[in-house]
C-alpha cells in the first residue's frame, strides 16, 4: 500500500480544488479564477484568496492576518482544522478515502509511560546548568523549550509524543575515562527527541545524533523540525524507535541527515536512507563534529543554513544529469589529441576511421594460424608508442615466445643485435606487463591479476588471447555470457580497453572470409563487443606459388595479391566499417600497407658510438 508524504497529500488535494476549499470555507464564494473568505476561522470576506486554476492552484494568502500567511492546501487545511501536518494528513486520507495501512506489530512487552518522580527544573547556578548554559552554550529559552530537568549529576531528557511523556533519557556530566554514562527509563517505547519543540507546519524533517545537537540546532532557527535519535548511531536495533515513528515520519516532505561523521554515524546514515527513502533524504556535512561543537565554535546561522542549502541529494551512483557529459560529449565532436579519443592502428588506410577508446571491448578473430594475434601484436606495440600501457594474456604462447616474435616486430629485423634486443625491453619496461600463464585459466584470477595492474600501474590496455583457455567450454553458453558480462563490467568500471581473441567456428571453406555472425560460441560474444574485427591469410596466393616449387619467380599479378586482409565488421563508436589489404613481411613478422614498403623500426636504435 502506497506511502503518503505531505506532498503527495497536497497533489491530491490540488486535483479537488473545489471540494476542498467548500468542505474548509463553507462561507466563502467563488469570484473568478479565485475562492475569496474572511480568514482561516472560515467567515465571509475578501481577504483570504485561494487560487482554483493555473499553474499556481491549490496557493493562497491571507491577508488579513497579523502577520500575512500563504501556503498550499495541507497547510491551509492545517490551519482551519488547528491541525499538525501529520494530524492533517490523517484527516485528509479519510476525507478522500484513502485507506491508511495497517501492519501486524512485531509483538513485544507492554511499554510502561515513565514518571518524572525526583526530577527537578533547571537551575542556573548547579553543576548540570553550568555544563549546559557555559560549556554547550545552550540558552535557557532553549532548555526550557525542551523541557530539560536534572536530578543530582545528571542531565534527564524528556521524551514527548503528542504531548505525552514516553520516555526519559538520563546522560551524567561527568564522564569517567571519557566514556558517557547513561540509563533510560525501563520498558518505555523507543521514539524521538523533541517533538514538543516542532512547529506544527514544518515540512521538512532534520535527524541528528544527540540530543544536545538537537538542541543546538534548534538554536540557530532553521524553521525546520529537529528530532534526535534515541540511541546513536550505528545499525539494528538502534533503530527501533522507527517502528513507532514511521507514521509521523512519512508525513515529511525531506528529510536531513545531519548524523556524526564517523563510522557509527556513516553506518546509521546508510541504514537510514533505505528505510526512510533515498528519493527525500539529503546529507547535510557540518564543519565540525557536530550540530553543537558549531554552536561552542561560535558558527552564525548563516553559516549553518548554507550547510543546509548545499546538503546533497542521494542519487544512486549510476544516475547522473545528461548535462554532467557536456565536456566528454564535446571532446568526442572536437577531440583535442589523438589520446582524447584512444589509440590508433599503424596502417595509413585506416588512419581517423579506427580509435581503440576507453570503456571498450574489442573482438579478434581468424581461422587457426592466419596470423590473428600476430597482426594484434604489431598493433599492441603500435599503441604503446602512443602511450598505452599494455597487459597481455597470452595462454597460448610462453613469455618468451610471446616477446620473441614482439620483438622482431619492435625491431623490423629477423635477428636484432643483443644491445638492440636490451634497448627494445627497456622501452618495454614502464609501458608492458605479461600474464604469466599458459594453458588454461580462471576467469577470476585472470580479473583479478587485471583489477590489479589498472589500480598500481595504470595500465589501460588488456589482452586476452584466447577465450577458449579462459576455462570455458565451447557449449557452455552461459559461462560465456558470463564472462563476456564480466569483461564489459570491468572495462567500463576501470575506463579501460580489452582485446579478446576468439576463433570462429570451422567452416567447410577456410578460403572465404569468417564474419562477426560466424564466432564460435554464443552470440553474446559478438553483441556485447564494441568493435570486431577478422584477419584473414589469402591461402590461395601461398598455394599458387607453393605449386612453382621455387623453380621459377613467382609472377607481378600472384605477387601483388594481398597476403592478409584485415576487416571491421562493426564499430559501434566509429562510423567505418570495411577492410584493407596488407602484406606479410616474414623477416620482422609486420604487416605492410604495400608490397613494396619496408619494415619499420619501432622502437628507434642505432649502434653508432
Amino acid at each position: 500500500m502506497q506511502m503518503y508524504s505531505a506532498k503527495d497529500i497536497v497533489c491530491l488535494l490540488d486535483q479537488k480544488i473545489e471540494s476542498v476549499v467548500r468542505h474548509l470555507l463553507p462561507n466563502g464564494k467563488r469570484k473568478g479564477r479565485e475562492w475569496c473568505a474572511g480568514s482561516v476561522n472560515g467567515e465571509a470576506g475578501d481577504s483570504l484568496k485561494i487560487c482554483l486554476q493555473g499553474d499556481k492552484v491549490g496557493s493562497w494568502a491571507d491577508f488579513a492576518a497579523t502577520t500575512p500567511q500563504s501556503g498550499d492546501l495541507l497547510n491551509l487545511w492545517c490551519l482551519c482544522r488547528n491541525k499538525t501536518i501529520a494530524e492533517a494528513i490523517l484527516e485528509v486520507r479519510q476525507w478522500l478515502g484513502i485507506p491508511s495501512p495497517t501492519f501486524e506489530p512485531q509483538r513485544r512487552s507492554q511499554s510502561v509511560p515513565p514518571e518524572i518522580k525526583n526530577e527537578a527544573p533547571l537551575r542556573l547556578n548547579s553543576s548540570v546548568g553550568r555544563y549546559l548554559i557555559n560549556e554547550r552554550k545552550l540558552t535557557l529559552e532553549t532548555l526550557h523549550k525542551f523541557h530539560i530537568k536534572e536530578i543530582q549529576n545528571e542531565i534527564v531528557f524528556p521524551y514527548y509524543i503528542e504531548d505525552k511523556l514516553t520516555l526519559i533519557k538520563y546522560l551524567q556530566i561527568n564522564r569517567p575515562n571519557g566514556k558517557k554514562i547513561i540509563r533510560v527509563s525501563p520498558n518505555s517505547q523507543h521514539c524521538l527527541f523533541g517533538w514538543q519543540a516542532v512547529p506544527k507546519d514544518a515540512r521538512s524533517l532534520v535527524l541528528v545524533e544527540g540530543e544536545i545537537d538537537a538542541m543546538s540546532l534548534h538554536q540557530y532557527e532553521l524553521d525546520l523540525a529537529i528530532l534526535s535519535v534515541p540511541f546513536g548511531g550505528g545499525t539494528g536495533a538502534k533503530h527501533q524507535w522507527l517502528e513507532h515513528e514511521f507514521d509521523r515520519i512519512s508525513a515529511f516532505d525531506e528529510i536531513y541527515l545531519c548524523l556524526d561523521n564517523d563510522a557509527e554515524g556513516q553506518a546509521a546514515t546508510h541504514e537510514l536512507i533505505e528505510r526512510l527513502g533515498r528519493y527525500r533524504c539529503r546529507i547535510v556535512q557540518l564543519p565540525r563534529k557536530d550540530a553543537n561543537e558549531c554552536l561552542q565554535a561560535g558558527m552564525s546561522t548563516e553559516d549553518i543554513r548554507k550547510c543546509f542549502e548545499n546538503a546533497r541529494p542521494l542519487d544512486p551512483d549510476e544516475l547522473k544529469r545528461a548535462s554532467t557529459y557536456v565536456a566528454q560529449v564535446i571532446q568526442e565532436f572536437y577531440p583535442l589529441d589523438d589520446h582524447s579519443v584512444g589509440y590508433s592502428l599503424p596502417w595509413e588506410k585506416v588512419s581517423g576511421k579506427i580509435n581503440f577508446r576507453p570503456s571498450e571491448l574489442s573482438l579478434w578473430t581468424g581461422y587457426n594460424g592466419h596470423g590473428k594475434s600476430q597482426v594484434l601484436g604489431q598493433a599492441i606495440l603500435h599503441f604503446i608508442k602512443q602511450g598505452s600501457k599494455v597487459c597481455i594474456a597470452s595462454l597460448e604462447l610462453k613469455p618468451k615466445r610471446l616477446l620473441f616474435r614482439l620483438t622482431r616486430q619492435a625491431s623490423g629485423l629477423r635477428n636484432p643485435s643483443e644491445e638492440y634486443i636490451r634497448v627494445i625491453h627497456q622501452w618495454y619496461d614502464k609501458q608492458l606487463w605479461i600474464f604469466d600463464l599458459v594453458g588454461t585459466t580462471k576467469t577470476t584470477r585472470l580479473l583479478e591479476v587485471f583489477q590489479y595492474a589498472r589500480q598500481r600501474y595504470g595500465i589501460d590496455v588488456f589482452v586476452i588471447d584466447s577465450l577458449m583457455k579462459c576455462g570455458i567450454g565451447e557449449e557452455d553458453y552461459t559461462a560465456q555470457k558470463l564472462f563476456i558480462d564480466q569483461l564489459c563490467d570491468f572495462k567500463n568500471m576501470h575506463d579501460c580497453h580489452i582485446h579478446l581473441v576468439a576463433h570462429p567456428r570451422k567452416g567447410q571453406d577456410e578460403n572465404k572470409l569468417p564474419g562477426k555472425l560466424d564466432m564460435k560460441g554464443s552470440g553474446t560474444i559478438t553483441d556485447l563487443a564494441d568493435n570486431c574485427f577478422c584477419v584473414f591469410r589469402n591461402k590461395l596466393k601461398e598455394d599458387e606459388i607453393s605449386k612453382l616449387g621455387g623453380r621459377v619467380d613467382p609472377s607481378e599479378s600472384i605477387l601483388e595479391k594481398f597476403d592478409c586482409l584485415f576487416a571491421c565488421s562493426k564499430q559501434r563508436n566509429g562510423e567505418w566499417e570495411g577492410k584493407i589489404a596488407l602484406w606479410f613481411n616474414p623477416d620482422s613478422f609486420q604487416y605492410l600497407e604495400n608490397r613494396h614498403h619496408k619494415p619499420i623500426q619501432i622502437v628507434p636504435y642505432s649502434n653508432k658510438t
